[in-house]
């Protein structure tokens, strides 16, 4: 384990960037980058296709034996792999977006995917975002962020990514808001693992910033822990 390097949790709301954020600090500090909302949509998806109940406890058991989830970087960006599928381009559809908070609820998903997430991360050097990175599966993570941003900035940077993949036929901005609305009510009120803030944790309200400024700012307060672990000292940058 290298010891200059620090664990990174990345956690907010839907649309608020984290994702965005998280790989930019992965790339400039040569960090691993896990996406840990797609291993929630990915799980998801499998669900859908094979008619999974999720009253039905035996047969969720069951499914999550028969899944498996690594990420690939294709032509420098991440993919998500589920049973040797690139399922990248289906996980991000509107179908698995509806879905995938109660999904995030079960208890038996979310012990599955923490205990891949906290193998993934043992070893530092990692930049993970989510909803209960810094709650949960890294408690003991060096830097924390927290993002939100208003429901309007959400609601078009959520349009904006889903007009450049060509999913947004048939579907207006109230949806769109409405998902979002949906997903963090369910996302912050469930009992297991509900999406808050760690107390540690350094909120960025990103609603008037741009992932530039964002970027800048997270990786200055990066670069003090790295600096503090390393001597002992804390320097201005």
């Amino acid at each position: 384990m290298n010891k200059s390097k620090i664990t990174i949790a990345v956690d907010g709301y839907a649309a608020c960037g984290k994702s965005t954020l998280a790989k930019a600090l992965a790339k400039v500090l040569n960090y691993v980058y896990v996406d840990s909302g797609a291993m929630y949509r990915a799980v998801t998806l499998y669900f859908l296709d094979n008619n999974i109940d999720i009253q039905d406890a035996q047969m969720i058991d069951s499914a999550i034996g028969e899944i498996d989830i690594h990420f690939e970087i294709i032509d420098g960006k991440n993919h998500t792999f589920l049973n040797g599928k690139n399922v990248e381009k289906e996980i991000r559809t509107l179908r698995v977006s509806d879905f995938v908070s109660p999904v995030a609820t079960i208890s038996a998903v979310r012990r599955a995917l923490v205990k891949l997430q906290q193998e993934m991360g043992s070893k530092g050097g990692i930049a993970m975002d989510g909803r209960d990175i810094g709650t949960v599966v890294f408690k003991d993570a060096e830097l924390k962020l927290f993002l939100t941003a208003s429901i309007e900035e959400r609601s078009r940077r959520r349009m904006l990514e889903w007009e450049s993949k060509g999913m947004m036929e048939g579907i207006n901005k109230e949806e769109v808001a409405e998902n979002l609305k949906k997903r963090d009510h369910i996302d912050s009120t469930r009992k297991d693992s509900p999406l808050c803030k760690a107390e540690d944790a350094i909120v960025i309200d990103n609603s008037n910033l741009t992932p530039e400024e964002q970027l800048s700012y997270s990786l200055d307060l990066a670069k003090k822990i790295i600096e503090k672990k390393l001597t002992g000292v804390v320097k201005e940058l």
